[in-house]
């Protein structure tokens, strides 16, 4: 059975899926993607499709249950390279894919997961500040 690599650059890992997708190159992905999350503690997927032509219902709900898997792990994934005639099959099959955010490239989903590492950063920055007065604030006289 053909595995789907999932390398890691830097705090992300990529998953580039160039073959097809029969079911159990799905579900052996699903289960490689969460061990290798919990192994690099990365917080970020980045799953790219583009070279998928046909997405089944099958698929699609992997691709959802990968993306609630890796939340739990507390990464975000990102999908990426989604053409049109997937999208439309998708949206007929009625599949919303919750959890799973889209972007039109590789590039553009690096940057959509580095907008959600500066959140956090930001998030724990305030959470530190919580209690003590914000020195830009003080006016000495």
């Amino acid at each position: 059975m053909e595995r789907v690599p999932v390398l890691k650059i830097g705090d992300i890992l990529l998953v580039s899926i160039q073959i097809d997708m029969e079911d159990q190159v799905a579900l052996q992905l699903q289960e490689d993607l969460a061990d290798k999350i919990v192994a690099t503690s990365t917080h970020g997927v980045i799953i790219d499709i583009s070279a998928l032509d046909i997405v089944d219902s099958f698929v699609g709900r992997t691709l959802a249950t990968i993306a609630s898997v890796s939340r739990v792990l507390d990464a975000e994934t990102v999908v990426v390279g989604m053409r049109p005639a997937v999208a439309i099959t998708l949206v007929e099959l009625g599949l919303s894919l919750p959890g799973i955010r889209t972007a039109l490239n590789v590039e553009l989903g690096i940057a959509m997961l580095g907008t959600r590492e500066r959140d956090v950063l930001l998030d724990d920055e305030d959470d530190e500040d919580e209690g003590e007065p914000d020195q830009s604030a003080v006016i000495r006289s």
